[in-house]
């Protein structure tokens, strides 16, 4: 019985021997919280503004594509062949950005463009995080918060400036 027991822990204990020193498990910690922390901080912006994809959706899309770029590069995939893994993160992106927009058909309107293009940047942030590219997803994630947070008052002034115009024009 002792001999089953042994071969059953030393098989869990190769199982699960993926993160060989401590030093390679802090630089797997630092990297999934900063895809999930900046991440958060859009989802933040995104879920005050009221929009569909907010907090969680963006912290599991750049979870994710850290994730895809971490593994890979732990297990010792070149660099060359690492750029395989980023299409498939940047087509399957576009495939869930798509679900985020609807076409207003009365309206002729178009909404959930930024939404989606704030969950591709997201996943970017979380790919530059995944591989060890901190201070780029940093300043990738404050790009991306002026474009999302201060552009959208620029937009704001710009359809009350076209509204006043076209009452304007109708008088």
């Amino acid at each position: 019985m002792t001999d089953t027991w042994d071969i059953v822990r030393a098989a869990l204990a190769q199982e699960f021997s993926d993160i060989t020193d401590i030093g390679e498990a802090v630089r797997i910690i630092v990297r999934l919280t900063v895809a999930g922390v900046l991440a958060g901080i859009i989802g933040y912006e995104r879920e005050a503004s009221g929009k569909p994809a907010g907090l969680r959706t963006h912290i599991l899309v750049a979870l994710g594509a850290a994730l895809f770029v971490l593994v890979p590069a732990q297990s010792g995939m070149r660099i060359e062949d690492l750029s395989r893994v980023l299409q498939g993160i940047v087509a399957g992106i576009g495939f869930l950005g798509a679900g985020a927009i609807i076409k207003l058909s009365d309206e002729r309107r178009i909404k959930g463009l930024t939404t989606s293009a704030s969950i591709w940047m997201t996943a970017a942030i979380g790919v530059a995080a995944g591989m060890g590219r901190e201070m780029t997803a940093i300043l990738s994630t404050l790009f991306a918060l002026f474009v999302l947070a201060v552009l959208r008052h620029v937009e704001v002034r710009v359809a009350r400036r076209r509204t006043a115009e076209d009452i304007d024009n109708e008088v």
